[in-house]
């Protein structure tokens, strides 16, 4: 695995704990919480393409993006890889081995030059039994990455191709706007497709003028049609 790189640039509590705060995951400790875990912080940078943890790695860590681009990957038995998730400024993720400090599941890449605030497990745990608000919190979070997972499991169950791209693109353009960073091929594993069938469909939303296609990004041209479909697939 590569090593993640401390970066050298300093970078107060007061500003790490003004991200933090407003981030999900944090947003309902409360200032005083907010504040110890800003103290707790290092700060980390990744070239793209750079690994930060590798599946099997041990879970030793929560990292929060503060700049940047993550694709956490899954590899099957069958040496395939599977895009599980994107991750951008303000997502934080590797909770759940934070806890248990069993073996990473998934191994997390840099997309593109990433810039990541790291909690070491043993500080984070420490501050648990400090203050069980912050377990309360956690044990939310993590009901909520649960029920995302289950969302996936019924797109891949019950919903076609295109509900399933409609669903996914959405989603992605909500977190990262336009254009979105992402190959077809990577795209094809994220809903569970081929790149082919991913392709086809890429290619009739090009022509009715929904998105626009470039080497590694999808431009959304018409983002309320967008949110229409897949709000009509969800039934929102």
């Amino acid at each position: 695995m590569d090593a993640p790189r401390t970066c050298p640039e300093e970078v107060g509590p007061g500003d790490l704990g003004r991200l933090l705060s407003v981030n999900p995951f944090f947003a309902s400790l409360g200032a005083e919480s907010v504040a110890a875990l800003a103290g707790l912080c290092v700060t980390r940078r990744l070239e793209a393409g750079r690994t930060l943890f590798s599946q099997g790695d041990p879970g030793d860590a929560l990292y929060a993006v503060r700049r940047g681009q993550i694709r956490i990957v899954a590899e099957g038995p069958d040496g395939e890889n599977a895009t599980l998730n994107l991750l951008g400024p303000g997502d934080v993720f590797g909770e759940v081995a934070l806890l248990d400090g069993e073996p990473r599941t998934a191994s997390a890449v840099a997309v593109e030059a990433t810039e990541l605030f790291a909690i070491l497990r043993r500080d984070f745990l420490a501050l648990i039994e400090r203050r069980p608000q912050v377990a309360i919190r956690l044990i939310a979070f993590l009901c909520a990455r649960i029920r995302w997972l289950s969302r996936r499991a019924e797109e891949a169950s019950f919903l076609s191709l295109e509900d399933r791209l409609l669903r996914r693109l959405a989603g992605l353009h909500e977190d990262y706007g336009s254009p979105i960073t992402v190959s077809q091929e990577e795209l094809a594993r994220f809903v569970d497709a081929a790149r082919e069938s991913v392709n086809r469909q890429l290619q009739i939303w090009k022509r009715e003028g929904l998105i626009g296609l470039g080497r590694g990004r999808i431009d959304i041209l018409d983002p309320d049609a967008l949110m229409r479909r897949a709000g009509a697939v969800t039934g929102e």
